[in-house]
């Protein structure tokens, strides 16, 4: 299956590239000499004022191994084992974190709410927070956003800041999963910034991993008053990296000159060229737009079957429909085999 390239492989997450060129080289500059450990040491330190250059704000940062490490233990130190966070039914903490997020709060609910288009709605959200106020029902406490959506969609900035806006007046903290955060920046054109803590935002989840690098999530406290004792949670749940420059080496990189923002302009500019392949093709129906990098189609099981038997890998329970994933290293040539085999399975 890889004797291709990876072509057939590469368009199933955008968690099946490799290291981006400079994380990579990061990685390796870091593998030199003696130096503090548990993050005590200066690369891990620059990486942190990186991170609030870029916000231009003075955040708390902390980094972790992974996506699921990162949301669930950020959600548990905003909520009490009694109260609950409010997220869409298809966010991956709802879906596919194991429980983690309740595990981790010694059981605080996760409260779903219906999505339009994988985002929450003001509607949707309200009628969450005001549905019960008695004491045998857990009080909501946080409203979770995912950004990009899991269904590829992209919140603008007034939608975040209105729910932003909702969730404040009614006492509850702002939660954002940014998995794909880089993808989301790079589509709207704005300023880290405007679509985080302007706009209401008081946690981030920043994810690496899905940028390009070799593993590492970097959560983002606006409020440094909420992150006082996370660096105790990150211990705990086995997340504090002894040799924490290898998890912020990568960073440093990505950030210096934007490269995580190129990076992620890349994945999206060809999820666009697959999009609009596709969807000029008889028989193919785009489910949702191609605002960051996946492109959702629903396809006929006979196609679905022939791409397979071609030995394409993909997603079909996400968004109900194929869902294929474009990342940093995704090529135009890839992308072109895909779009022809995809042609040829609806015309057989």
């Amino acid at each position: 299956m890889l004797d291709d390239g990876g072509f057939k492989i590469q368009f199933s997450s955008d968690n099946t590239a490799g290291l981006c060129p400079e994380a990579l080289a990061a990685f390796n500059a870091g593998n030199h000499g003696f130096v503090p450990s548990y993050g005590n040491d200066d690369l891990t330190r620059t990486v942190c004022d990186r991170l609030r250059d870029v916000f231009d704000t003075d955040c708390e940062v902390f980094f972790v191994f992974n996506g699921t490490a990162a949301n669930s233990l950020a959600l548990a130190s905003l909520c009490q084992s009694y109260q609950a966070v409010i997220c869409a039914d298809t966010a991956h903490v709802e879906t596919d974190e194991c429980g983690a997020p309740e595990f981790f709060s010694n059981g605080s609910k996760l409260l779903p709410s219906p999505q339009r288009q994988g985002k929450l709605t003001a509607r949707g959200v309200e009628d969450v927070i005001t549905r019960r106020t008695d004491v045998h029902y857990p009080r909501p406490r946080v409203v979770t956003l995912t950004q990009s959506t899991e269904l590829g969609t992209i919140y603008q900035t007034g939608e975040v800041a209105g729910l932003a806006r909702l969730a404040h007046e009614h006492g509850l903290k702002v939660h954002m999963d940014g998995a794909r955060f880089a993808n989301a920046v790079a589509a709207l054109g704005c300023a880290p910034a405007d679509i985080s803590w302007r706009a209401g935002v008081d946690v981030l989840c920043f994810g690496g991993t899905k940028m390009g690098l070799p593993v590492g999530e970097a959560i983002v406290f606006f409020d440094r008053a909420l992150g006082e004792e996370f660096a105790y949670r990150c211990k705990q749940a086995g997340q504090l990296a002894s040799k924490m420059r290898f998890l912020s080496a990568p960073w440093l990189a990505m950030l210096e000159g934007d490269v995580w923002l190129k990076h992620a302009s890349h994945a999206n500019a060809m999820a666009r060229r697959l999009s609009e392949r596709i969807s000029r093709m008889p028989g193919a129906e785009m489910l949702l737009p191609t605002e960051a990098n996946g492109v959702f189609v629903n396809l006929p099981e006979s196609a679905l079957a022939s791409l397979r038997t071609a030995g394409w890998v993909f997603y079909t329970f996400i968004g109900g429909g194929a869902r294929f994933m474009c990342s940093w290293a995704s090529t135009e040539a890839a992308v072109d085999a895909l779009a022809d085999d995809i042609g040829r399975a609806l015309a057989a």
